[in-house]
C-alpha cells in the first residue's frame, strides 16, 4: 500500500518541476539599454538571425577623420536616455562594446515625404519621431511604440530570419514606408560598398546590401512585402558623381524604377491610410541570395496574422526560458530570466532554411546535419557563456563547434574563429578561445564530430607565429613589451588557453601535444614579478618595465583591464598562483585588497566600457577578465569571503532597470556569470569538467536537461543575510572541496545547500 502511494507522488513531483511556467513575464529586454549594457530591446527569437529593433540616433564612426567617441554609445543602435527614434533595422549585436550592423533600417511617416532622418534637438526636420517610453512596450520577442510626431503606433515580431512590422497609421493620402539603405551602425561615409533594389510588383522588394565595417566583406540579402499595394515609389540617390555610369541615363530611375543600384540609396513607398489602418511588412534576410531570403519568407511567415507571429514567438522564448525554474524574489526572478534571454540571443543563426550559407572563403556552402552559427564574441564568452550551452543547450553547443571547425576549414589563414561574423573574422580582443570552446565541448560530451581533427585546429590555431605575437610567445614564452602594447594579457590568454588545448590532448592520449601545451601553459610565470607580486610587462632583454603602475590601464601590457585584476588570471592553475604569491592567506589578502581598494577615476578615465558602477573596489566586473576572481577564494581557507563578494556582485552589478547592468552584456557573458552564480556554482577554468561552488541567490532551481533528466539546487534558509554556506550536499553527500562536476548536473539529481548569517571558517 506504502508503495502504491510513494510512486504517484514522484511522478507528479516530476511533472511539476518540468510543467510550463509563464517565464516570458520576468522577461525584461529594456535592462542594459542605458549606460554601458548595450543591449537593444527589440524583437528576435532564440538565437534568431533577424534582431528587429529601434535606432535612436544617427551618429558617424568619424568626425573630421577622426574616431568619434560617442559613437560606442549606440553599439546596439538604441540608447535609453535618448528622446528620438529614426527607425527600426533587422540587424543588431547584443551588449557588444564594438559594432556593426543595423541594416535595412525602415521608418513610416505621414504627410510631406522627408528622407532625411532629422536631428535629435529638431526631429520634426527629417522623418525621425519623437517617442515617450510611457508609450513603449518591451517584451520578449515584440517590441511596441508609438511616434509621436505622426501619430503612428509601430510595432515589431520575428521569426528566426524574418522581422514582421505592424504599423497602425491615422488618415492620410500622404502614408509612406522609407526604406533607408544607408542608416548603420558604427556608420561612416564610405560603409555602404554597393546596394541593389528591385521592384518585383506593387507589394515585394528584393535586393541586397554590402558593406566595408567591422566585417569587411559582409553582404546581406533581403526580401520585403507589404500587406498592402503601395501607389507609388521612389529613389533618393546620395553617390557622389562617378566618373562613367554608363546609359542608365536614359531612364528617370527617381520614380517608379524597378530597378536600383548604387552605394548611397534611400527608397520610399506611398499609401493612402484609413484611420487605424495597419500596413504590415514582412522582411527576410539571407546571407546567401534574394531567392534564399524570399524562401526564407515564404517558409517562416506565410500569411499576414501579426499576433500569430508574436504569440510563436514568445511561444517560443517560453519554452527556452523553461530549461531552468527558479524560486526566488520577484526582482530576482526578472534579472534571472532577462539574463536567460539575453544569453539565449547570441550566437545567430546563419543558415538559410535550405541549409544553405555565405563561407569565409566567399563561396555558397551547404550545413549538412548542422545548423550554422555566427556572432562568435570569444574573448568574452568562452568564459561562462558557453559552458552555460554545454548544460543547457548542448545540442547547439554541438552545433556551434561544428560552425568554428567550418570556419577553420574555409578560413584561408587555417585559425580558429577569433570574432566570427557574417563570414568573416574580425580578429577583435585576445587569446585564441575558440581552443577552449571546443576543449570544453569534447571534454563535456557535447560534440560529436571529429575529436582528433578539432585538437588540430586548436593546435594550428596556436602556431600561426605572426599572429599578434604568437611567434615571440612560443620561442621566449613571453611576449617583448616592445611588440605589443596587450604583451602581458595576451601571454597570460594563451597559457589559459594552452592549458585547454592539453586537456583536449590528455583526453585524445595524444601525449606528445600534451606535454608541448602543458609546458606552454606554464608561461604565465614568465610575466609574473615575484619582487612587486604582480603580472608586469617583460622586455626582449628578459627585465621587467620599470615604469609600472599596476592599477592603470594604459601603456601596462594589458588589454580592458589592469595588473591588478590580471594578476590574478591563471584560471587553469590557482594553486601555483596561490604559492607564487606568498601562500593562501598573503593570496587572500591580496583578494581582500582588490575587492576593497579604491580605484581613483584617474585609472579608468580613458577607457570606454568602464565606469564607476562596474567596480567594486579595485575589481572590474564590467568587463570579463576576473569575472572568475571571486571563486578564486576557493583556493584560500577564507572560502566564506568569496561566497560574500560574489552575493554583493550579484546584487550590485545586475538590477531589474534599464541602467541595471554594470557594464557591457558582451553577447551573453555578463548574463551568463549571473545565472551560474545565482545557482551557486560556476566554471573557473573551462575546459575541465569541475565547476567551483559559491553561494546561491535562488531559494530553489531546478534544471531541465537537454536528455530529460533534472538537476536541483536547493539553497535552505538563503536570504539577503544569510549567504554563508554552512554545508553542501550532492545527492545527500556532503561536499567538502567546494566543486562539483559536469556529469554530476548531467546525470541529474540534488545539490543542496544549508545558508547562514555567520561565515563557516
Amino acid at each position: 500500500m506504502i508503495k502504491k502511494i510513494i510512486l504517484p507522488c514522484l511522478l507528479l513531483s516530476s511533472f511539476v518541476a518540468s510543467a510550463q511556467q509563464n517565464l516570458v513575464q520576468y522577461v525584461k529586454p529594456i535592462i542594459g539599454t542605458s549606460k554601458m549594457g548595450h543591449t537593444y530591446p527589440g524583437a528576435t527569437v532564440p538565437f534568431g538571425a533577424v534582431q528587429l529593433s529601434p535606432e535612436t540616433d544617427t551618429l558617424s564612426y568619424e568626425v573630421n577623420g577622426k574616431y568619434n567617441g560617442d559613437v560606442y554609445k549606440y553599439c546596439a543602435g538604441y540608447k535609453y536616455e535618448d528622446k528620438t527614434i529614426t527607425g527600426f533595422s533587422h540587424t543588431h549585436f547584443s551588449g557588444t562594446g564594438h559594432s556593426d550592423l543595423g541594416d535595412f533600417l525602415i521608418m513610416p511617416t505621414q504627410g510631406k515625404l522627408q528622407l532625411n532622418p532629422g536631428t535629435a534637438d529638431n526631429p520634426k526636420a527629417g522623418y525621425r519621431s519623437a517617442y515617450s517610453h510611457a508609450n513603449e512596450k518591451v517584451e520578449a520577442g515584440y517590441y511596441k511604440v508609438k511616434l509621436d510626431d505622426d501619430n503612428i503606433t509601430a510595432e515589431l515580431t520575428a521569426t528566426n530570419r524574418v522581422g514582421m512590422h505592424q504599423y497602425t497609421f491615422p488618415k492620410s493620402d500622404q502614408s509612406h514606408i522609407i526604406l533607408d539603405l544607408m542608416a548603420g551602425i558604427y556608420n561612416y561615409e564610405d560603409k555602404t560598398v554597393w546596394t541593389y533594389v528591385r521592384v518585383v510588383n506593387d507589394t515585394l522588394v528584393t535586393g541586397y546590401r554590402q558593406t566595408n565595417g567591422w566585417a569587411r566583406t559582409r553582404t546581406v540579402y533581403f526580401a520585403m512585402s507589404f500587406s498592402k499595394p503601395f501607389k507609388n515609389y521612389g529613389r533618393k540617390s546620395y553617390d557622389a558623381k562617378q566618373a562613367y555610369r554608363g546609359f542608365w541615363g536614359k531612364f528617370n530611375q527617381d520614380q517608379n524604377f524597378p530597378e536600383i543600384a548604387g552605394k548611397k540609396l534611400k527608397m520610399y513607398f506611398d499609401f493612402d491610410t484609413q484611420e487605424g489602418e495597419k500596413v504590415k511588412i514582412k522582411f527576410a534576410l539571407s546571407p546567401v541570395s534574394q531567392e534564399n531570403a524570399l524562401q526564407n519568407m515564404r517558409t517562416e511567415i506565410s500569411g499576414w496574422d501579426f499576433e500569430k507571429v508574436k504569440t510563436q514567438a514568445q511561444t517560443t522564448w517560453n519554452k527556452e526560458l523553461n530549461k531552468i525554474q527558479v524560486n526566488t524574489s520577484n526582482n530576482n526572478k526578472i534579472n534571472f530570466y532577462t539574463a536567460l534571454y539575453h544569453s539565449f540571443i547570441n550566437p545567430t543563426t546563419y543558415t538559410d532554411v535550405n541549409g544553405e550559407y555565405k563561407g569565409l572563403d566567399q563561396g555558397i556552402h551547404k550545413a549538412e546535419g548542422f545548423i550554422n552559427y555566427t556572432t562568435f564574441s570569444l574573448w568574452d564568452t568562452y568564459r561562462a557563456l558557453h559552458p552555460f550551452f554545454n548544460i543547457m543547450q548542448p545540442g547547439r553547443s554541438n552545433d556551434m563547434v561544428k560552425s568554428m571547425m567550418a570556419h577553420y576549414d574555409q578560413s584561408s589563414l587555417k585559425m580558429l574563429p577569433i570574432w566570427s561574423h557574417y563570414a568573416n573574422d574580425n580578429w577583435c580582443m585576445s587569446g585564441y578561445h575558440s581552443v577552449s570552446v571546443l576543449a570544453d565541448a569534447i571534454i563535456k560530451g557535447t560534440y560529436n564530430g571529429d575529436a582528433n581533427k578539432a585538437l588540430d585546429a586548436c593546435v594550428t590555431t596556436a602556431k600561426h607565429r605572426d599572429y599578434e605575437g604568437i611567434g615571440y610567445y612560443m620561442d621566449k614564452g613571453y611576449i617583448p613589451a616592445e611588440r605589443s602594447g596587450v604583451s602581458v594579457s595576451n601571454t597570460l590568454e594563451y597559457a589559459y588557453d594552452d592549458w585547454a588545448i592539453a586537456q583536449l590532448a590528455k583526453k585524445l592520449n595524444r601525449m606528445d601535444v600534451y606535454n608541448e601545451f602543458i609546458k606552454r601553459s606554464n608561461n604565465w610565470r614568465n610575466n609574473f614579478d615575484s619582487a612587486s607580486g604582480f603580472m608586469r610587462p617583460r622586455l626582449a632583454d628578459g627585465s621587467f618595465k620599470k615604469a609600472f603602475d599596476p592599477k592603470d590601464t594604459e601603456g601596462q601590457g594589458f588589454i580592458e583591464g589592469n595588473s591588478w585584476n590580471y594578476s590574478f588570471f591563471v584560471p587553469h592553475d590557482p594553486a601555483s598562483l596561490v604559492e607564487v604569491m606568498g601562500g593562501k592567506k598573503k593570496f587572500a589578502a591580496r583578494l581582500d585588497s582588490l575587492f576593497s581598494m579604491h580605484l581613483p577615476d584617474e585609472f579608468f578615465a580613458h577607457t570606454e566600457d568602464i565606469t564607476r558602477e562596474g567596480i567594486i573596489g579595485g575589481y572590474v566586473h564590467g568587463n570579463e577578465p576576473a569575472h572568475h576572481v571571486a571563486y578564486l577564494y576557493n583556493w584560500t581557507d577564507e572560502v566564506y569571503k568569496g561566497q560574500a563578494q560574489i552575493r554583493h556582485i550579484l546584487n550590485m552589478q545586475y538590477k531589474p532597470t534599464a541602467d541595471g547592468l554594470g557594464g557591457n552584456d558582451d553577447c551573453g557573458q555578463m548574463s551568463a556569470w549571473y545565472m551560474f552564480s545565482a545557482m551557486g556554482f560556476y566554471p573557473v577554468a573551462p575546459g575541465s569538467d569541475v565547476y567551483s561552488l559559491g553561494s546561491p541567490l535562488v531559494n530553489n532551481a531546478v534544471i531541465n536537461l537537454e536528455n530529460g533528466k533534472t538537476f536541483t539546487v536547493e539553497a535552505i534558509k538563503q536570504s539577503d543575510k544569510n549567504v554563508y554556506v554552512q554545508k553542501v550536499l550532492l545527492n545527500g553527500k556532503e561536499i567538502t572541496n567546494h566543486q562539483i562536476k559536469h556529469a554530476d548536473i548531467t546525470n541529474g539529481g540534488k545539490l543542496t545547500f544549508y545558508m547562514s548569517a555567520k561565515p563557516k571558517k
